[in-house]
Order: C-alpha cells, then structure tokens, then sequence
C-alpha cells in the first residue's frame, strides 16, 4: 500500500471510525482501525460487533493494499497532526510508515485478516434527509434508559405513521416522542436501536446535508451516504405500549416564556434535595404559577413564574433533571405545560408545534 492524502481528511474521519474501535481482549483486532487502500479512496473502517461504520477518504493511491493499526495510536497521533498539508503513507514490511513534512512515523500493525467484515445489510430501503432522521433521534434519546437491564427501554424506538417517522425513548421516568414528516409513505415494522449505538450514528452523522438510506433488516440497520456505510444491531423486542399512559384532555394548562421556565428551573436547582424534587404549584384562579424547592442544608426557594393559566388547581412533584433535558427538543420560545391533577404526569410541547411531546412521571414524597 502506497497513498497521499490529506490531513484534515483523515483526521475528520478517524474521529469517527476511532470512537467505535471495540476493547475486546479476547478479539484484540477489534482495537484497530483498518485502512483499505483502493481506486482512489481510502476507506477506514471500525466495529465493535455491536457497530460497525466505513467511511472513504478521497486519496491518492499509488499502491493498493490493507493494514490494521491501532485505533487510540492512530487517534492520538493525528490529533497533533494540523492543517491542510498532505501526509503519505507506505506499508513498509506489514507495518505504516507515515511521512510529513518533519516527521517520519512508523506505526506497528496488527494482522489485519482477522478484521470482522462489516455486512451489507438488504431489506427495506428508506431515503431522507440526514437532518431530519438526525434531528428526529437526537430530539428523544437522552430520555432513553443507560442501563443494559431493560433492553427495549435502552434504545430508541423508530416507527412509521403513513408519511411521518416516529422517534420515542423512554426510561419509565420520562418519555420523549417526536415526529419528522418525510416525503415518502412508510412501511415497515418498528425498530430499536441501542442506546449506545444511536450516541455514535449521532456523531457520525450530525450536520450532514446529503440524503440518508436507511435499509431496514430483522437484526440490523444500516445507514449510508456517498461516503460512510454504518451498520448498527438492532434489538430484538417490543417497545411499551406508551400511548395509553399518554393524559387526553388536560384539567390544567399554563403557557410559559421556555427561557422563563428554565431560569427558574436553575434556581431552584440550588436549593433541591438530594433527589433532585422539586414542587409545581399552579393555581389558575389566582394566576399563581410557582415553584419550590427546599435543602435542610441550604435553605428554601419559590419563584413565580408568569404566563397563560387556565383549569384547575394542582400541587405536584417532579425530578428537575429531567424537566432540564427536553429543552433542547423545543425550538420556539414558548411552551405549553399540561397536567391532569395531582401526582399525574406533565407533559410540556412548544406551542404551536405538535411534532414534539415529552412526558414527565410526578415524584411521590
């Protein structure tokens, strides 16, 4: 293998193929990055089993040929590599030479014949816009549960409504849903994707303007544009039922400024408990909205909040972490905030926009 390329070519790629390197001591292959040097691209290519991802760097290609190098190395190395200059690479009896201006790097290999194949995956075939399936994933997954226990509620839950794709997650403490209406009607059955996994096709995918194709398959999903291929497992199971815990018909609802709602969130944060409560008081009759919190360590705080009440009383407790995380989903400056009664769950939107909901479980004192 003999090839030039570009710095900042490789190194943008390798920010991505790197993260997804596996540390598997009985597969220590999975540590590498293999680089595959063909045509006139170079591609580089990492899996953990779990994900794997491709992704090609134009290059020129004197010789072809493949070489496995460690994939923290390689990171770590170009990390101090800047600019546009061009770096040339040879393999040098199984190993990589690496050349620039002032440097000449030599960077043991690992037999790369024992890197896993990343499969072709053929089943349903999808093509949207990156922005929007990123935008749709990214709008829910924080509300999706870290643990392995629960393998259904540790992922993101994707599914269609005729013309609108669906993305949910939840933890049973919160639920995120949110819908991306897209230019084709879709059919296929629901899937999950590992929570894990949708932190990485998120980094690797996030600000890309080309059209994503997605092809959906029994155990796997693969993402690809004219550049990177990625394939991801997917769970095998059934997300909740979660529309019918999903409150119709709201008894109270106030209609807040976001920016208002997350100062006072903050503040209340200081004075909050060791399990993060905090107190909802919104009484429409007397265009009361307040919030509470106490610390027997630090003292106590209420603020008041004004906005668009309406219904009736309700005194209720929530976590204020998880009212904090949905921010990021509400795109407008106001927010609608949805309640049934006491000790019922909320559910806040951004007013005038129905793509987005999120549910949050009341805490018992």
């Amino acid at each position: 293998m003999k090839i030039e390329c570009s710095i900042n070519k490789i190194k943008k790629a390798l920010m991505s193929v790197e993260r997804i390197t596996g540390k598997n001591l009985t597969l220590p292959i999975l540590s590498s990055v293999l680089w595959v040097a063909v045509g006139k691209n170079l591609k580089l290519r990492a899996t953990n089993l779990n994900i794997g991802v491709e992704i090609e760097v134009p290059a020129k290609v004197e010789k072809e040929g493949s070489v496995a190098v460690r994939g923290d190395v390689l990171s770590s190395l170009f990390s101090i590599l800047q600019g546009d200059l061009l770096v040339k690479f040879e393999l040098i009896k199984g190993n990589l030479l690496v050349k620039t201006k002032t440097s000449t790097i030599l960077l043991k290999s690992i037999p790369h014949e024992d890197f896993p194949t990343i499969p072709i995956i053929k089943g349903v075939n999808l093509l949207i816009p990156c922005k929007k399936f990123i935008e749709g994933i990214k709008a829910v997954y924080y509300s999706a549960s870290i643990s392995d226990i629960k393998t259904e509620i540790g992922s993101v839950y994707i599914y269609p409504e005729d013309d609108i794709l669906v993305f949910v997650s939840t933890d049973s403490f919160r639920l995120a849903e949110k819908k991306v209406k897209i230019k084709q009607k879709l059919s296929f059955e629901g899937i999950l994707i590992p929570f894990k996994n949708v932190v990485e096709i998120i980094k690797v995918f996030d600000g890309l303007e080309d059209d994503i194709k997605i092809t959906l398959q029994k155990n796997q999903i693969s993402l690809s544009t004219k550049d990177i291929y990625l394939t991801s497992r997917v769970v095998d199971g059934n997300f909740p039922d979660y529309k019918q815990i999903i409150p119709q018909n709201p008894t109270t609802k106030a209609v807040v400024l976001k920016q208002d709602f997350i100062n006072s969130l903050k503040i209340s944060n200081i004075f909050s408990d060791k399990f993060n409560q905090i107190t909802l008081i919104i009484n429409p009759q007397k265009k009361i909205f307040e919030i509470k919190s106490k610390n027997i360590d630090i003292g106590e705080n209420t603020t008041i909040i004004f906005g668009a009440l309406s219904g009736d009383e309700v005194l209720v407790n929530f976590n204020y972490k998880y009212i904090l995380d949905c921010f990021q989903s509400i795109v407008g400056d106001s927010l609608s905030i949805e309640l049934n009664g006491n000790n019922k769950p909320m559910i806040i939107k951004g007013v005038g926009d129905i793509s987005f909901m999120y549910l949050i479980m009341p805490m018992n004192k």
